[in-house]
């Protein structure tokens, strides 16, 4: 197996396990809309993942407000990663805010007002 292909696997694996951890939290700003992790980019060394979050939410600053939330409990999200994993050392995140749900929205949008015309 090559080492892309590992990265891509260990970077599903640690998505998935996230899903799980941050879908358990009981903060109420994480449950103002659909929270989504959209990929992470673990780095080749497993000292540090990249955890990019979209939110849907009601509220335009829904998702800033759910990263805020995360980048204080990253201790926590990272010690239950490491024992929910079975690894030694589990990389340290850092959640970055991706609006990549929000373009996509908005490009929609523009498409439906040009076929509309």
């Amino acid at each position: 197996m090559g080492r892309n292909a590992k990265a891509g696997r260990m970077n599903e694996d640690i998505r998935r396990a996230l899903v799980t951890i941050i879908g358990e939290m009981k903060d109420p700003r994480l449950s103002d809309g659909i929270l989504s992790i959209m990929r992470v980019e673990v780095a080749p060394d497993l000292s540090s993942a990249k955890v990019y979050v979209s939110m849907m939410g009601k509220e335009p600053t829904a998702c800033a407000d759910a990263v805020k939330v995360l980048r204080r409990a990253a201790g926590h999200v990272r010690s239950e990663l490491g024992s929910r994993m079975h690894i030694r050392r589990s990389p340290e995140l850092f959640f970055v805010e991706d609006d990549g749900a929000a373009y996509a929205a908005h490009i929609n949008e523009l498409l439906k007002g040009l076929n509309e015309e």
